[in-house]
């Protein structure tokens, strides 16, 4: 099973959305296989944005993230990188379809309240930066044989 890294950033979790975004995810049928709320220090900001580290608005998210709780998350399933990309939405909230998470919630790019990983490669990075191999929990859900054949 494919695993992606997803992080439901400050203005998500300040207005109250960490519910109905994980419901989403687990509706779609996907597991939740890590979670927690945290406060991110600069220096895991820093890591997890450093593919931006020379763009003009690397400060910019670095002090965004680090502003409030996120909540990390880890989540299992066939195919849950490209779906959940599609469950996100556009990286601009203005350009995401309706039904999207950024669609429905999202305002302004520089509030798009949910990062998800973008490919095996990212997810794995991802994953292993935010959480040790013991926080995450592998287990079946009495509902894997309904989704999958």
């Amino acid at each position: 099973m494919e695993r992606t890294f997803l992080a439901i950033k400050p203005d998500g979790v300040q207005r109250g959305l960490v519910g109905d975004i994980i419901c989403r995810f687990e509706t779609k049928g996907f597991t939740l296989v890590g979670l927690k709320l945290m406060k991110v220090s600069r220096e895991l900001a820093e890591q997890h944005y450093g593919v931006h580290r020379e763009r003009p608005f690397f400060a910019g998210l670095v002090d965004f993230i680090i502003s409030a709780p996120v909540v990390a998350m880890v989540w299992e399933g066939d195919g849950v990188i490209a779906s959940a990309r599609k469950l996100i939405g556009a990286t601009n909230p203005l350009m995401s379809d309706v039904g999207t998470i950024r669609g429905d919630y999202g305002v302004s790019i520089g509030r798009n309240i949910i990062h998800g990983s973008d490919a095996p490669e990212t997810a794995q990075q991802e994953i292993s930066l935010w959480f040790k191999e013991e926080e995450l929990v592998s287990w079946q859900p009495t509902s894997t044989p309904w989704l999958y054949e």
